[in-house]
């Protein structure tokens, strides 16, 4: 049944909504494919809800063909199985939580492994029942703090989240590139460019992750390529690759200098060419590469308990709250503000360094340093005290670190970890994040099963997860232009946008009666049609609204018809050719189906 303008629940409109800021969030509110309700929450219109709909067949037919079996958990999920795995704390105030009438604690599933995990243990006893893969397409709810880009990062949104259940790590290694393929596939068919890069598991655990990324200029997501080899990681999993140990036997003795007013990197490194020209680890003069900084933050675990962290990076760097931030999940990073100093007196704001710091000190608080701080390498650090820094500072000999952290930024030239080649940076939008879980679940919930022996194992798991909502987003972002969007064929709400461009029935009958013999004729060829039947509105409005909401095909019925033929525009290429009424349903379903 063609879906008439005249009578379709759309409302287009000229200018872009205050709130959108990247182009498919004010395309799709323009052209009526969705409508804001509040921050992070849209309705998805007729017109959006046939989008989705195709990318939802696109996803299903790939898990399918994969073996895959669908199924469909509720979104309302109780407390226990969640507490079971730690989660219900780990989300900290990512979740959304209630209570039924009875006091019973619930949420609104982020997620469903422990949904997964739990069926399969319930329905399967033995390595007979395996490999099985398990997959839903469903509603998921996460309270971002900052919902931003329309239905790229909002607080309810649609995925794909599937699950792979293994008797052994070969099998878990099968179902991953099973399942790495079919997403291959799947985007493919979604018409985006995109990139596989490494990725960090985070709070999901396991090992083995890697993101599917669209390229954007303005995704949130930074990742880095090789020019050279075939190494693409996201910015929070790139290791960086730490120097060789070196003997410190012939480095000078640590020594402290007066550096008053030299609270900063660049302040620093012009006190040290005027105090000890000349002596730096290079032997040039002194620069930002020969400085530690140590940053303290203030970690905030889900249980509300705050822990100080204190790192040191190289002067030339920041810390990239991303790459931090994946380090220390599930803990949430926040400033370390005045109070917290007078808390920890031993900390001398400005001028802190590694030698007040760590577990071999007394102020108890965690240090980590860069990879790149390793035994041998020689460094300025804060003396702890004001105006005072250490030079010739020696890591392992005069400091020792608890730990490596990757916390300093990545920036473009930093040479390749694979070889050695400087890295490229890009940005992109997660499309979809695929992981080898592991045991992390099942040992969790008890998922085992009886072997050949008859022993009992613990199943290994794979999660496998697309955005599914965020996908129509997503292909908006890549396929649109100064006009509005332009959808590729498969995903098109419709396959040919039919515009009839009389204003008024009585006055131009055989343009809304061609049109009307032209859709029902489409119809019976097996194509979708949008017709615009709209009286008493012009025709530069309907061609407005053609271009905007993005049909690939458009075929405009009017004036021309007096020749007998009726105009077919390419909405992408903009190419318009004039074809004889009699001729027209065969040219387009040529067309349409290529």
């Amino acid at each position: 049944m063609a879906m008439r303008m005249s009578s379709l629940f759309l409302r287009t409109l000229r200018e872009n909504p205050a709130d959108a800021e990247v182009p498919s969030h004010q395309l799709l509110v323009r052209a009526g494919y969705i409508r804001r309700v509040s921050p992070g929450i849209y309705t998805w219109l007729p017109l959006g809800l046939k989008v989705l709909r195709r990318v939802e067949e696109i996803v299903r037919e790939e898990m399918d063909a994969i073996g895959a079996q669908e199924l469909l958990f509720p979104a309302l999920l109780p407390r226990e199985p969640y507490e079971a795995t730690g989660r219900w704390t780990e989300y900290g105030p990512n979740v959304f939580r209630l209570k039924d009438r009875k006091e019973g604690d619930y949420l609104l599933g982020p997620t469903h492994e422990e949904m997964f995990t739990l069926a399969v243990k319930d329905m399967y006893s033995s390595y007979k029942d395996l490999p099985v893969s398990l997959y839903q397409i469903q509603t998921k709810y996460r309270d971002e703090a900052r919902p931003r880009a329309g239905i790229l990062r909002g607080r309810e949104f649609v995925m794909k989240d599937s699950y792979s259940f293994d008797i052994d790590e070969a099998g878990l290694d099968k179902s991953y590139q099973l399942h790495r393929d079919a997403y291959v596939r799947i985007f493919d068919r979604l018409g985006f460019h995109y990139v596989i890069v490494q990725a960090m598991a985070g709070a999901m655990g396991g090992s083995k992750s890697e993101e599917f990324l669209a390229t954007a200029d303005n995704g949130e997501d930074t990742y880095v390529r090789c020019p050279n080899c075939a190494y693409a990681a996201n910015v929070e999993a790139v290791q960086v690759a730490a120097p060789e140990v070196t003997d410190a036997a012939t480095a000078p003795p640590a020594h402290d200098e007066a550096t008053p007013d030299a609270a900063t990197i660049a302040t620093l490194v012009d006190r040290l060419n005027e105090l000890v020209p000349g002596t730096s680890p290079h032997g040039g003069p002194w620069a930002a590469t020969d400085t530690l900084k140590t940053v303290v933050v203030m970690l905030v675990h889900p249980d509300g308990t705050r822990e100080p962290l204190a790192m040191g990076i190289p002067g030339d760097r920041e810390v990239d709250e991303k790459r931090l931030g994946a380090q220390v999940d599930p803990a949430r990073v926040e400033a370390f503000e005045e109070k917290d100093f007078a808390a920890y007196p031993t900390l001398v704001k400005g001028y802190m360094g590694p030698r007040a710091l760590g577990s071999a000190s007394a102020s108890g608080i965690r240090f980590l340093v860069d990879p790149r701080v390793v035994d041998g390498t020689r460094w300025v650090a804060g003396g702890n005290a004001p105006g005072v820094h250490t030079v010739d500072l020696v890591a392992g000999r005069d400091f020792v670190a608890d730990g490596v952290i990757e916390a300093a930024e990545v920036r473009p030239g930093d040479p390749c970890p694979s070889c050695g080649t400087g890295l490229e940076a890009a940005r992109g939008i997660e499309m979809g994040h695929i992981f080898q879980l592991g045991t992390k679940y099942a040992e969790a919930l008890d998922l085992k099963v009886l072997d050949e022996s008859g022993k009992l194992r613990t199943v290994i798991m794979g999660s496998y997860g697309v955005g599914v909502s965020r996908a129509v987003a997503c292909i908006a972002e890549g396929n649109h232009d100064e006009l509005g969007l332009l959808w590729p064929r498969n995903i098109s709400p419709a396959d040919v946008h039919l515009v009839a461009t009389g204003k008024d029935r009585t006055r131009a009958p055989q343009v809304f009666e061609t049109a009307e013999v032209l859709t029902r004729e489409l119809e019976a060829a097996g194509l979708t049609v949008l017709l615009d039947d709209r009286e008493k509105v012009s025709p530069g409005v309907k061609f407005k609204d053609s271009e905007l909401i993005g049909v690939p095909t458009i075929v405009v019925v009017g004036k021309s018809l007096e020749n007998g033929v009726i105009e077919i525009k390419d909405r992408r290429s903009g190419e318009r050719r004039e074809v004889p009424v009699a001729e027209a349903v065969a040219e387009l379903v040529a067309e349409v189906r290529g």
